[in-house]
């Protein structure tokens, strides 16, 4: 089988070449980081003025290579001054003080360093402090709802999205096939390993029935506004106690894992971010699924509100919750050049009540940016009423706003 390209990430390490950057792809395990350093290096090997030196952490041939001076005796040795050397690194927080060795060679002119990493303790205040700006994250995301598309064969259309909705973007599907069995199993193999791996033993986490509560938890409770108070009150009632201090470490945690994203409230009209209160929603929504059990019937809001939700970071955005005196919108979206819009996330809007619950709170807000409304209403693929756009779901995952 040909490799299939998740081209705008190439692009993303091609930019930052030879601008003495330190290129880091990061996010959660098995969402396809492996799979685009080889994409890079097999493009490198085809270079004559490429000498790619790579090292896979999680293959054993490279178990002898545990600290920095061990990576550092293994590139020396390979190393050609002659053309560019390319360091590719799998998993390089596995290699303890990995950092020195980066901020050494990275400013040689014959260097190049893109490495991954599963767990953003590696971007720690620690190597910031060693490598300062000097490198560039690249964040990497379950598949888009086109790279789906691509990955399975399958057309843009309804049932197609719908598989989208219920298997999520994991990359490993593929080989799985989307056989509703053999897809959860799968999921939740990822699951336990990111827990085990990026929570559990990094953390020394002892109470590890409590933090698998709180991922299901979690995963019910998919978009909704909830505090650590509210989850210890919850827990309390199921006969765990639980400080909210732990909560707060634990939900932390799995942040830094990247199974989950922590998204805050701001204030529209205070223009100030709250420091309590968020949404939290997952990396991938078919693991949201596997530990949410049973069909979509009952959480098709969550399910549009998270893929909605991610859709938005993939396309540069930096999201936060709206919180008006009168209502909540669910998303404020910005970008670095002063780009605002405001995103409310719906399954069907199937009668005055709910039209009026989803474009009347965007119309509360007396400013001139852009406006949207996404759902999955039949017939509806773009359309405009008094200043709010509605767009279809599957015309937002393919057009964009």
């Amino acid at each position: 089988m040909s490799a299939i390209l998740r081209q705008s990430y190439l692009e993303k390490i091609e930019h930052y070449l030879g601008k003495d950057t330190i290129i880091i792809l990061t996010g959660q395990r098995r969402i396809g980081k492996s799979y685009i350093l080889r994409l890079f290096r097999d493009k490198m090997k085809k270079d004559r003025q490429a000498n790619v030196i790579f090292i896979d952490k999680e293959k054993h041939e490279f178990d002898d290579i545990r600290t920095y001076q061990d990576l550092n005796t293994y590139i020396d040795a390979r190393r050609n001054k002659a053309k560019t050397n390319f360091i590719l690194v799998d998993e390089i927080q596995d290699i303890e003080g990995f950092e020195k060795s980066v901020r050494s060679y990275y400013e040689e002119a014959d260097i190049e360093i893109v490495v991954t990493g599963s767990n953003s303790k590696m971007l720690s205040s620690d190597l910031s402090t060693l490598i300062g700006g000097r490198y560039k994250e690249i964040y990497i995301q379950a598949l888009s709802y086109e790279e789906f598309m691509l990955f399975h064969q399958l057309p843009d259309s309804d049932d197609t999205l719908i598989k989208y909705i219920q298997f999520g973007g994991l990359p490993g599907l593929l080989k799985m096939g989307l056989d509703e069995q053999d897809a959860r199993e799968y999921q939740m193999d990822v699951y336990h390993t990111v827990l085990l791996k990026d929570v559990i033993m990094r953390y020394q986490i002892r109470n590890v029935p409590f933090l698998e509560n709180l991922v299901r938890f979690l995963a019910d409770n998919t978009g909704k506004i909830i505090s650590a108070n509210s989850i210890a009150k919850y827990m309390k009632s199921q006969g765990d106690n639980i400080t909210s201090t732990a909560i707060i470490n634990y939900t932390k945690y799995l942040c830094d894992a990247y199974m989950i994203h922590r998204v805050h409230r701001y204030d529209i009209h205070g223009k100030k971010l709250f420091e309590s209160n968020d949404k939290f929603y997952f990396e991938d929504n078919g693991i949201r699924n596997a530990l949410a059990g049973g069909t979509r019937e009952g959480d098709i809001e969550k399910v549009v509100e998270n893929i909605v939700y991610s859709h938005l970071k993939r396309l540069g955005y930096e999201v936060t919750v709206g919180q008006l005196q009168a209502g909540e919108i669910d998303f404020v979206c910005t970008k670095s050049e002063g780009q605002r819009v405001y995103v409310q996330a719906s399954y069907i809007i199937a009668d005055e009540v709910t039209r009026e619950r989803e474009f009347g709170n965007l119309r509360a807000i007396k400013d001139n940016y852009p406006k949207y409304v996404i759902s999955m209403t039949p017939l509806v693929s773009r359309q405009d009423s008094d200043g709010i756009t509605h767009l279809s779901l599957r015309h937002f995952l393919t057009e964009g706003l």
